[in-house]
Formats: structure tokens, sequence, C-alpha cells
């Protein structure tokens, strides 16, 4: 398991020959993690969009690729979105996620109550896989919303799988 574990060459050498594991994690290091004590947002920024960029860079990889850029957590930022109750810590604030991928909805802004497990949900979703555990919050239902207050799951605690974002029964533009 241990030798998973990779560094940025190793992400650059897959993408440039098309060796990508179905799934992979880039976790930027300290000076360029947004953080507010060791970075700044727009030093993420760029780590992202040259990560985004070189993999847009190999159509043959992009093609079928969903690349998902978030926050490990609020970094200090306030937000007043709804925060669920999801155990006994609660959640956390709201934090951006951003989708990049040829099956992503055009300029599309996904309500649904999601969290940092439903990009376990979505990987267990699409490859079809079961949940990690019987207890792990991957079990918790895909949430339902009224059209009054989308951000409020009406059968919470729940957390979403991200497949709202996505568009595969459409041709690509």
């Amino acid at each position: 398991m241990k030798n998973n574990l990779q560094d940025d060459s190793q992400f650059q050498k897959d993408v440039d020959n098309n060796t990508l594991p179905a799934v992979s994690f880039v976790k930027p290091d300290e000076i360029h993690d947004g953080h507010p004590a060791s970075s700044s947002l727009s030093i993420f920024e760029n780590y992202s969009k040259d990560i985004v960029n070189k993999v847009k860079s190999n159509p043959k990889v992009f093609k079928d690729t969903a690349i998902f850029i978030t926050f490990d957590e609020g970094g200090g930022y306030y937000d007043s979105g709804y925060i669920q109750p999801l155990t006994f810590f609660g959640d956390g604030p709201r934090i951006p996620l951003m989708l990049v991928s040829p099956y992503a909805k055009h300029g599309y802004v996904d309500h649904t109550y999601n969290d940092h497990v439903s990009l376990l949900k979505f990987i267990e979703s699409n490859w079809r896989l079961h949940t990690l555990s019987s207890r792990s919050l991957d079990n918790l239902p895909n949430p339902r919303a009224s059209e009054h207050d989308p951000y409020k799951p009406t059968n919470g605690p729940s957390i979403g799988n991200l497949m709202e974002m996505f568009n595969f029964h459409h041709d690509r533009d």
C-alpha cells in the first residue's frame, strides 16, 4: 500500500503516459495548499490550474476524467450555510468544491448537501463499490431537499454523492 503514495512528478508522468489510475488524489504541499498560515489562495489557485492544464493537455486522459478541486477545511473563512449535525463533532462550514470534466454540467451550481465523504460516495457510486463499513458516513442516504430550502436536507442526516454535477447522458462539448 505504501507504494501507492507517489509525488507530483509521478502524477505528471502518469498523465503524460496515459497511465493514471482510476482514482488519484493530489495533495499540495504547505506552500501550495492555500492555508492562510502558510500559503495564499492565489498560490493554491495557480497550483490547481497547473494540474487541470496538465490533464487537459492530454486529450486521451482528459476525455474520461473528473477533477475535483476542494479545500480540506474552511481555513478560517466563515460561511453562514446550514451545518448538519452528522456526528458528535458535527460537520464543518461549507467549503468550495469545483468539478472540471468533459462530463460536468456547464454553468451548474449544485446545492446538494455534500461533504468530503461525498468524494468517497462518488467513487463508490461510479464504480459500484460497497461502503467502507456498516457504520461509516458513506452509508448515509443521498439528500432530498425542498425547493424552499435547497441547502437543508429533508431526510438528514444525509450526504450527497456528487452525481448531480455530471451529465453522463448527452454529447459533451
